[in-house]
């Protein structure tokens, strides 16, 4: 037998180590509230096979970042049981929330009656395209559920990180810049290429500069969907000393056709990289932006330091 003091044995006992005080302290796992809303990634663009490849990762990054979290697809242009609709995605999880509580009294559980937001909505979009949102905020009105739409993912320090190694993937791009090596294609301007018109434009910017500062080289952002944008921007990078140009998709992917990115590369005379995609960022960004629309998050993921 133990005593209050230690076992009778003379066994040792593990004591619970204390928490380290003071700022250097290891914060405590953040993990889904129990009947926290559904986080819903509203994924814009036709469905196919590989954009179902892209949402799940981009889910899963977002599971792992908070465990418990129920996280659903919803697609913009859904119209089946493989690729369901926005709206028809929030009714289910109404529905599903409906039917455990109703198990819960049913039981004769002592449970309290659901309230607040069925879901979150998070746009798989980098940045505004007021087009895209316009459906988005209409397939939320018509599922009559109540849901929160967050804003689009970016800007954020953590995508010019993510266009930086996008770039560097592609021989575009020095890895580290403090590096002691050379990448003989390593663009010397380039072309931060969004959809959704001038304002894209300008938000698309902001992350422009974070980048130019990783790269030490001129960045520009141009408009895919308005005609002859990305020329110009050639043009002015051109006419400003840049000789070697590239292609930054500021772009997840399933926002645009990929033979409109091939055609701009065209057009600019340029090489590209590939779009955003799964990148690890895109799912701690869609995660950020459901816990802070909860609450329960105490800030946006941080950025790496610019080398």
């Amino acid at each position: 037998m133990s005593s209050p003091t230690g076992p009778a044995s003379g066994l040792p006992v593990r004591m619970p180590r204390p928490r380290q005080p003071g700022r250097h302290r290891r914060p405590e796992p953040l993990v889904a509230p129990e009947g926290a809303p559904a986080l819903v990634l509203a994924v814009p663009g036709t469905p196919s096979s590989a954009t179902r490849g892209l949402a799940d990762e981009v889910i899963s990054i977002a599971r792992s970042e908070l465990p418990g979290l129920d996280a659903r697809i919803g697609w913009l242009d859904g119209d089946d049981e493989e690729f369901l609709a926005l709206s028809a995605v929030l009714a289910r999880a109404a529905e599903e929330r409906t039917a455990r509580y109703e198990q819960a009294v049913a039981a004769g559980m002592e449970v309290k009656e659901p309230e607040g937001p069925v879901a979150v909505v998070v746009p798989l979009l980098a940045g505004p395209d007021s087009a895209l949102l316009r459906r988005i905020r209409q397939a939320v009105m018509d599922s009559k559920v109540a849901a929160e739409l967050t804003d689009v993912l970016g800007p954020h320090p953590l995508l010019a990180e993510a266009l930086h190694v996008r770039l560097s993937e592609a021989g575009l791009a020095r890895a580290d810049r403090a590096r002691l090596f050379t990448v003989a294609t390593a663009a010397d301007g380039i072309i931060l290429a969004s959809v959704g018109g001038d304002e894209a434009v300008q938000a698309a910017g902001i992350t422009g500069m974070l980048l130019a500062a990783r790269l030490a080289v001129p960045v520009m952002a141009a408009a895919l969907d308005e005609e002859g944008s990305i020329a110009s921007v050639a043009e002015q990078l051109r006419s400003s000393g840049s000789q070697q140009l590239a292609l930054a998709p500021y772009l997840i992917g399933p926002e645009i056709e990929a033979s409109l990115l091939e055609e701009a590369a065209k057009e600019a005379g340029c090489s590209t990289a590939e779009p955003l995609g799964p990148y690890p960022a895109i799912g701690k960004l869609t995660m950020a932006k459901y816990t802070t629309a909860l609450g329960i998050s105490p800030q946006q993921p941080q950025g790496t330091p610019v080398r």
